[in-house]
C-alpha cells in the first residue's frame, strides 16, 4: 500500500492541487475571498482545519480534489501556502485516460464547460486558477443559499441546478440581479425543478 494512502491527509499548496472540474461560479470565490481577509490568523487556521479538501492521488502521484474548488481557487488567489487534503483513493498507477474514465464513473469528475458542453477529459484545467466562471453556477449557489433548494449529497447536484437555468433563465454577465434570482426561486419551487437534487417542493 503506498504512503498516500498509510498517511491520508496531506498538507499541499493549493496551487499545486488538481481540479477534476472545468468551472466554478467566480463570485462565490470572490466571496470566499472576502471571508478570508476578515479573519485573523487563528480563525484562518481553524477554517482549513475544519474544510480539509477531499483527494484522489493520480498518475504521476499528482493530487487530483473533488471537492471546494471555490476555496481552493479562493486560497490561491489569497497566496495561502498550504492546505489540508486527505486522499480517498490511490490511482496513481492508472494511465491518465483509465484514471478520468475511473474518476467519471465514481462520479468525482465533471467534464463540462461553462456553455454546459461535454469536452474531452484533455481540457479540464490543470490548476485551479485556470477554471472558467460559470454565471449559472452561481445563480444555482445563490438560489441555495436563499432556501430554493436544499443542500444534497449527489456529486455536482449544484451544476445540475446551473444546467436548468441554463436553459431557462437570460444572464448578462456574471451579476445575478436580485429580480433574477427572485425569478430563480419561482422556478426553485416548481414542478419543472422536481427532478433536481434537493428539490423542497411547491409554494402552497
Amino acid at each position: 500500500m503506498s504512503s498516500g494512502v498509510r498517511h491520508p491527509l496531506l498538507s499541499i499548496a493549493p496551487a499545486k492541487l488538481r481540479p477534476t472540474q472545468m468551472t466554478v461560479g467566480k463570485a462565490e470565490v470572490a466571496e470566499k475571498r472576502t471571508q478570508w481577509e476578515k479573519l485573523g490568523k487563528k480563525k484562518r487556521k481553524e477554517l482549513l482545519a475544519a474544510h480539509w479538501f477531499p483527494g484522489v492521488l493520480g498518475p504521476k502521484r499528482q493530487v487530483f480534489i473533488v471537492d471546494h474548488h471555490h476555496l481552493g481557487l479562493a486560497l490561491c488567489e489569497e497566496r495561502v501556502k498550504e492546505v489540508p487534503v486527505m486522499i480517498q483513493r490511490d490511482f496513481s498507477w492508472l494511465e491518465m485516460d483509465v484514471f478520468w474514465r475511473t474518476m467519471e464513473f465514481n462520479r468525482w469528475a465533471h467534464p463540462y464547460d461553462e456553455q454546459g458542453q461535454r469536452r474531452e477529459y484533455d481540457a479540464i484545467p490543470r490548476s485551479l486558477n485556470d477554471l472558467a466562471d460559470d454565471p449559472y453556477r452561481t445563480l444555482a449557489a445563490r438560489v441555495r443559499t436563499a432556501g430554493g433548494y436544499s443542500k444534497d449529497a449527489t456529486p455536482y447536484s449544484e451544476f445540475l441546478w446551473a444546467e436548468f437555468y441554463r436553459r431557462n433563465m437570460k444572464l448578462k454577465g456574471s451579476a445575478v440581479s436580485a429580480k433574477q434570482l427572485q425569478d430563480a426561486l419561482v422556478f426553485a419551487h416548481s414542478h419543472e425543478t422536481a427532478y433536481l437534487p434537493g428539490w423542497s417542493g411547491q409554494f402552497g
